[in-house]
């Protein structure tokens, strides 16, 4: 049996993206989403999605903005301005320069902040993208300490969830990216007794997005794509479930 999963990652980045997940959520498709706690808009982000019928993952983010843990006591992840180094830094650096028990500060940091926000424990504990072990073995601490439901990463294979094998389909670096292509191509190759999960960047674009990102003409596709209702028919006429992560068992 097949199931698809969508995800919406990046909510409290910014405002255009605050309102880009707000109307994927209102007007489309979206249940699961990763919250960034770290970011001035991120308690405007939740307010906006928090009455509706969500799966809310903290996405855990040590790469744009300002740590929550005192940058002096972070230094590896931080720069002289006392914020996060870039995730440019993290890719373009020949090893991994975070250390662990610094990592982990800031991990236990946001999601002593997400509890903070939104009254309750992530439904789902994962990292936004950077090149570093240490990171990730950083998450998978924490969450084993915390009894959190840990989503790796992994782009050529799965992951386990909950028990459950899971794999993640990002196609959005692509040239020519449309995302409702990587979609119906995600169904037709979805892996039997398995979760098949794309992960999207859905938002509007604003000032500080396109200061601070390179990803940016895929998140107004996503969004478009979210919300049409040619998507929504042909997952209709396909008679596809989509699952969250709260129903992964």
């Amino acid at each position: 049996m097949k199931h698809l999963m969508v995800r919406a990652d990046d909510l409290g980045y910014s405002e255009g993206v605050n309102y880009g997940i707000y109307k994927s959520v209102k007007d489309g498709l979206i249940k699961n989403i990763g919250f960034m706690v770290n970011m001035p808009h991120s308690i405007e982000g939740y307010n906006l999605v928090k009455d509706f019928d969500i799966c809310l993952g903290q996405h855990t983010n040590i790469c744009v903005g300002k740590p929550i843990t005192d940058p002096k006591l972070i230094p590896s992840i931080t720069n002289e301005n006392g914020e996060f180094k870039s995730s440019k830094e993290y890719r373009s650096a020949k090893e991994d320069f975070v250390v662990l028990d610094e990592v982990v500060l800031e991990i236990e940091a946001q999601l002593a902040k997400f509890r903070e926000i939104t009254g309750k424990d992530p439904e789902y504990f994962e990292g936004h993208a950077v090149a570093s072990e240490n990171f990730f073995k950083g998450l998978a601490l924490v969450a084993k300490k915390h009894g959190l439901k840990y989503l790796g990463m992994n782009m050529q294979g799965s992951v386990d969830f909950n028990g459950q094998p899971m794999y993640m389909h990002m196609d959005s670096w692509m040239p020519d990216y449309d995302p409702f292509v990587s979609l119906k191509k995600m169904a037709e190759e979805a892996h039997e007794d398995a979760y098949d999960m794309l992960v999207c960047h859905p938002g509007f674009l604003d000032a500080y997005i396109m200061k601070t990102s390179s990803l940016l003409k895929p998140r107004v596709l996503e969004l478009e794509m979210l919300c049409s209702d040619e998507t929504k028919q042909w997952l209709k006429d396909n008679d596809i479930t989509l699952y969250t992560y709260d129903q992964v068992k």
